[in-house]
């Protein structure tokens, strides 16, 4: 079967539209979700595993926290576990927190650490002093988005986007040091599972039937962007992610694809 998919991806790469130049990425199988930032690349597998890449080897983080979810950026390498524990890489293993669980996290923001709570599908910001410092002791405070979200991802030049229960997508903007926001703004066009933005301000989006697309128009007087536009994939996709110049997508399958622009 994975020399099935393996074959799949080699079709994918004669197949993609000549916008995007993709790639099979560095093998490791069964990947759930991936996660792009400041250079950085990791991933978790479906058996609760997390890994960096290094050149075009993956290396298993080491911990023994069970990990479900990673996002690696200007606040650190934060993760959660299969309980929703809020993790903090530091010196070289997963560190704990004490205070909200969290579905998933996304440290992409400018030093902020964004989550959905798991009580209530809630967005919720940890403030960049707080994140920045945090060593593995001591309980996070974090404050309300005041957005009911299933995912979330923030870059550092325009903001947060989040996808609702119904698939909705939403755009806000946030201040870092205070985890104040201006205010949710809906964005049509796509019904949306999950959404990933670039420390560019790049928003890249898959959709519910695992179509990927990347927004455009996007700048600091209009950070919701002026229109859609479908990245051409020979497969369904499930999880994206892109970091200087590089878009990182995971197949339903569990591989890895690199396309670069």
């Amino acid at each position: 079967m994975k020399a099935v998919t393996a074959f799949l991806l080699v079709l994918c790469h004669l197949a993609i539209s000549h916008a995007w130049t993709c790639n099979e990425g560095p093998r490791l199988y069964n990947v759930k979700q991936i996660d792009a930032g400041q250079g950085k690349v990791v991933a978790t597998t479906t058996s609760n595993y997390a890994y960096f890449l290094i050149n075009t080897h993956w290396y298993n983080l080491g911990t023994t926290a069970r990990v479900k979810h990673v996002s690696v950026g200007p606040a650190g390498l934060w993760g959660v576990d299969t309980s929703n524990k809020v993790h903090k890489y530091v010196s070289g293993k997963f560190l704990p927190s004490a205070g909200l669980t969290m579905t998933q996290v996304d440290a992409g923001g400018d030093g902020q650490v964004a989550g959905i709570y798991t009580s209530s599908n809630a967005a919720y910001c940890l403030r960049s002093a707080t994140a920045l410092a945090y060593k593995g002791t001591g309980s996070l405070s974090w404050t309300s988005m005041s957005r009911a979200l299933t995912y979330i991802s923030c870059g550092p030049l325009y903001g947060c986007w989040g996808v609702d229960s119904s698939n909705r997508l939403y755009v806000m903007r946030v201040t870092p040091t205070t985890c104040g926001v201006s205010g949710w703004v809906y964005v049509s066009g796509i019904a949306a599972k999950m959404v990933e933005v670039g420390t560019d301000g790049s928003v890249f989006v898959v959709t519910t039937t695992g179509k990927v697309y990347q927004r455009y128009g996007i700048s600091s007087s209009r950070p919701q962007g002026s229109s859609w536009r479908l990245v051409s994939m020979c497969m369904a996709m499930k999880h994206v992610s892109y970091d200087l110049g590089t878009l990182w997508v995971v197949t339903t399958s569990g591989l890895t694809m690199r396309c670069t622009h």
